[in-house]
């Protein structure tokens, strides 16, 4: 997979994940689902200017929802939790 933002999807930005970001200097994304932890970790340091410290990531599975009798389903996706030292930020309204 090439270097580039096309790994990172979307900051994740909830009440949870400000919480995380000021209590534990983590900061969620989604992410594709094909990208691994190490060009997770390259392209946040890339694109942010920061030094990650480590990633973890999840995959979620899409919810079933109804509408009606007929029944779909929103598509999986990854998430990832990117840490980052404590003297160093992630400003998401720059880019």
């Amino acid at each position: 997979m090439p270097l580039n933002s096309a790994v990172l999807v979307r900051p994740i930005l909830t009440e949870k994940s400000t919480a995380l970001k000021e209590d534990t200097h983590q900061y969620l994304f989604e992410v594709d689902p094909k990208a691994s932890k190490g060009e997770i970790a390259e392209v946040v340091q890339e694109l942010f200017k920061v030094r990650v410290l480590a990633v973890r990531t999840l995959k979620i599975k899409g919810k079933v929802r109804r509408m009606g009798r007929f029944a779909g389903r929103r598509p999986d996706w990854k998430k990832a939790i990117v840490a980052i030292p404590k003297d160093q930020k992630i400003d998401f309204e720059k880019i």
